[in-house]
């Protein structure tokens, strides 16, 4: 796995000045105070002032920020070293008190201590990670007895699509073992100067729900969305302000949420 991860690693460090000047990112406006969220982790998270919250992979930082904006508590983690210089810079420049830590998600009770009201996590994670038990069992080592654990993030029929292509191309269950592709561009720029190789994994909904359930958390709420936040796929339609879809003839899940509860 250290290679698949290093190779990730190298590839997120050379996003980061890509993404810092995109439009996606909208970094100006952000400082002057926009808030980056979605209305769907808004809406399923509501009220977080006076709550701690750990957001896993964070990048550089701007959800972080704004969880701390809106009076959250907040510690974000990234394996990135490049994006979470930026995110350190970021959060200094506007007077917040985000702490960053540097950790591949999977090992982070090695670098972190403590427990949290809230774990988050979205939009293009769990992808990146082969074990998705590993993964639960951080997610309920670091949340408090009562806590919320809370990710909106693409859904797995989205990633089976080979977008240029207009085709399917990948697996929608895990096989064991990682695709490997090298790519040009970013989702915030597909003409980007940049290629790199990258390491990803498929999975199921089911993949992602059991290792949580099996964790001891309650499912709270599970909701599929027709759309996408982001216009980060090749060749989506904006089919209102603010909502991106690959193919507006068909009606597709590209979006999910998950909010789960450890007991008392």
């Amino acid at each position: 796995m250290k290679e698949y991860f290093e190779t990730n690693k190298a590839l997120w460090d050379q996003k980061v000045d890509i993404h810092k000047d995109s439009e996606m990112y909208d970094l100006q406006r952000f400082l002057k105070g926009k808030n980056m969220l979605n209305s769907i982790e808004l809406e399923g998270l509501g009220e977080v002032k006076g709550k701690s919250i750990l957001h896993l992979q964070c990048h550089f930082g701007q959800d972080s920020l704004c969880w701390a904006r809106m009076g959250a508590k907040v510690t974000g983690v990234d394996m990135s070293p490049k994006s979470l210089a930026l995110a350190k810079d970021l959060n200094e420049q506007l007077g917040l008190d985000v702490t960053f830590v540097e950790s591949n998600v999977l090992e982070l009770k090695d670098h972190l201590e403590g427990q949290f009201d809230i774990v988050f996590t979205s939009y293009g994670t769990y992808t990146w990670l082969p074990d998705l038990s590993q993964w639960a069992s951080v997610i309920n080592h670091f949340l408090k007895p009562g806590g919320i654990f809370y990710i909106a993030d693409f859904h797995p029929v989205i990633y089976m699509y080979d977008h240029p292509k207009h085709q399917l191309a990948f697996n929608y269950f895990n096989s064991g073992k990682p695709y490997e592709e090298i790519n040009e561009g970013t989702y915030t720029d597909f003409k980007a100067p940049i290629k790199h190789k990258e390491y990803f994994w498929c999975h199921g909904l089911s993949e992602v729900m059991e290792p949580l359930l099996s964790q001891g958390l309650s499912l709270l709420e599970f909701k599929e969305f027709p759309y996408s936040p982001y216009n980060c796929f090749e060749d989506m339609e904006e089919v209102e302000k603010g909502k991106f879809v690959y193919n507006p003839k068909l009606s597709i899940p590209h979006v999910f949420s998950l909010k789960m509860k450890k007991e008392l």
